[in-house]
């Protein structure tokens, strides 16, 4: 796999400069479960977006879903973060400041929306299918390499 280079990378200069002025960013986190060849060993993809833009800000892959939420949580710290819309999983409430966490389907709607769009472009998320992941690395690089590509617009 290749490197990213800084030219190939684009910035959204409007959400930098309100996190600079303080404003903060709102953002809609979840996970998603699948598995490698069989449903004992469980795959977890947490990710977050941009509430009001839509656009993903950052995501990770694991075994545990906590361990996933915790490396989403390091990736997300130098956006500023100031509200987070979550469904009622655990690891969020624990994880997260009451003052910053909103629990509810209401906000959460964009996510679960690219969490569908995802299931149904790689058959591998799918529940119900013959179509399944041998190996995590490979697992984790077509996930990867989808979001890359379709959501922050990298071809690499």
């Amino acid at each position: 796999m290749q490197q990213i280079e800084p030219e190939q990378v684009q910035v959204d200069i409007v959400r930098v400069r309100l996190v600079a002025e303080g404003v903060g960013i709102e953002s809609e986190l979840d996970e998603m479960w699948s598995f490698v060849q069989k449903k004992a060993n469980q795959r977890w993809l947490g990710w977050a977006i941009d509430h009001h833009s839509r656009k993903v800000l950052a995501y990770g892959f694991g075994n545990q879903g906590d361990a996933v939420f915790k490396k989403l949580q390091m990736l997300l710290e130098p956006f500023g973060i100031r509200k987070f819309y979550t469904d009622g999983w655990g690891a969020y409430e624990r994880g997260l400041e009451a003052q910053q966490h909103q629990v509810g389907k209401a906000n959460t709607q964009r996510i679960e929306r690219k969490h569908l769009t995802l299931r149904t472009r790689i058959k591998r998320l799918a529940r119900k299918t013959i179509c399944f992941s041998k190996c995590e690395q490979m697992h984790d690089t077509v996930i990867g390499l989808y979001i890359n590509r379709y959501e922050f617009g990298l071809q690499l």
